[in-house]
């Protein structure tokens, strides 16, 4: 199983939610700065290693670039729980993206774990 043009776009939304978070953001605070530069960091990371992983030349090549994303995807969910749970960033900011990234995470282990068995 390889990328797919409609999950391609699914990242690149994420990647876009994340922005609109970070932009949203009391930057004045130096705690969510920091948070919210991971954040901006991991969340654009997802669609971009998404997109690579895509080009990959071998199905290792692919499964390898899609355990990046994985990892992005699960750092980036840390950050989204902690701006909500310790910077007391509004729930309906963060919660949407919180679901979508977790469900991000699930498709990419399948694919991965689908791709890997049928090298």
């Amino acid at each position: 199983m390889r990328g797919t043009e409609e999950f391609r776009n699914r990242t690149k939304a994420f990647a876009a939610g994340c922005i609109r978070l970070y932009v949203g953001l009391d930057r004045n605070r130096y705690e969510v700065q920091v948070i919210g530069k991971q954040l901006i960091r991991s969340g654009t990371s997802v669609a971009a290693n998404y997109r690579e992983a895509c080009r990959g030349r071998s199905t290792g090549d692919f499964v390898s670039k899609l355990n990046i994303c994985i990892q992005e995807a699960d750092e980036t969910s840390l950050w989204l729980e902690l701006l909500r749970e310790e910077c007391k960033v509004k729930s309906d900011l963060s919660l949407v993206l919180e679901k979508e990234c977790n469900e991000l995470i699930a498709i990419m282990v399948t694919m991965s774990a689908r791709s890997s068995s049928s090298k």
